[in-house]
């Protein structure tokens, strides 16, 4: 039976949930192992949780809660730490370069170089569906980027890359927002190692929808041919394949376990196709509202409101 890892909210309160058929079932007493009340504490058991919860997919008999009714916020109540890729969708770098009077050239697989990766904050960036994520008052550029999240189920240290996916529990969708006009400090030169800032371009309140919910990644047949879109409205942004990714989710996971341990509960955002805002100069506007959805996961939905409001 097909089953959905999610939180949502029960008498005020985030619990973990099952989803199956289109009704949430309370995670902990489905399974009827109390620890399990949050996606955290099932996911640093995910060895022995993962047979549990597809039993308990099969022989729920009760009435669930309708999904439709029900509060989900964030399938993560908080992951550890996210790593995401930069460029790393071949066209989504041949876009940037075309939007910097740059001829697109080698990928940096091709140069040979290996993945590259940087921090989002947790606990003050992610947010769930339905989220009204608040544009900072630092920025007028904030753009979207739809992306695959691997969800590390398997704590992983120097794994390799025939055996990186056996780390990742599931798969969820993540939208890293990016503030473009904070990016640089411009008193410093190009070549200065603090030329960038990362920290206000990429980690401020809000900048991590997550959701709405982790598919088991046994449900996942290939991470790396899925669809993959983005709107604003009713304007579709964004539109590939996660077949794009120049450094597939597995290359990317044995790269990072080499420089870290990576946790039960981390996060892997792996790249975002073309279709971004910076290159076509058109940002996020107060009032909008964001649908992102990729094949086998489903639909995040959220919106952007004014700073303060």
């Amino acid at each position: 039976m097909s089953y959905r890892l999610l939180s949502y909210v029960s008498k005020g309160q985030p619990r973990a949930g099952l989803l199956v058929n289109e009704a949430v079932y309370d995670l902990a007493a489905a399974t009827r192992n109390a620890a399990w009340s949050s996606v955290l504490a099932v996911l640093n058991d995910w060895p022995k949780a993962k047979a549990a919860l597809a039993k308990a997919a099969k022989a729920t008999r009760a009435k669930g809660l309708p999904l439709a009714k029900t509060k989900l916020l964030a399938p993560i109540l908080y992951p550890g730490n996210i790593y995401c890729a930069g460029a790393n969708y071949k066209d989504h770098v041949a876009e940037m370069d075309r939007a910097q009077g740059r001829e697109p050239g080698p990928t940096m697989k091709d140069r040979g170089e290996k993945p590259w990766h940087f921090v989002k904050t947790s606990k003050s960036s992610v947010v769930g569906p339905g989220a009204k994520v608040k544009l900072p008052a630092f920025s007028k550029a904030v753009d979207w980027e739809v992306e695959l999240a691997a969800v590390i189920g398997k704590r992983a240290k120097d794994v390799s890359v025939d055996k990186a996916l056996d780390c990742v529990a599931g798969y969820t969708i993540a939208n890293d927002l990016s503030a473009r006009d904070v990016m640089r400090r411009e008193g410093n030169p190009p070549t200065s190692p603090f030329h960038y800032d990362w920290v206000s371009q990429k980690c401020f309140d809000g900048a991590c929808p997550l959701g709405p919910w982790i598919v088991p990644a046994s449900e996942i047949r290939d991470p790396h041919n899925l669809g993959i879109k983005l709107w604003i409205g009713d304007e579709l942004m964004q539109d590939s394949n996660t077949g794009q990714m120049i450094f597939d989710t597995a290359e990317q996971i044995a790269m990072l376990s080499s420089r870290v341990t990576l946790q039960p509960g981390d996060l892997v955002l792996t790249g975002t196709p073309a279709g971004v805002g910076m290159g076509r100069k058109r940002f996020l506007q107060p009032g909008e509202r964001l649908r992102l959805w990729i094949e086998g996961i489903g639909e995040l939905t959220h919106s952007m409101t004014f700073t303060g409001s």
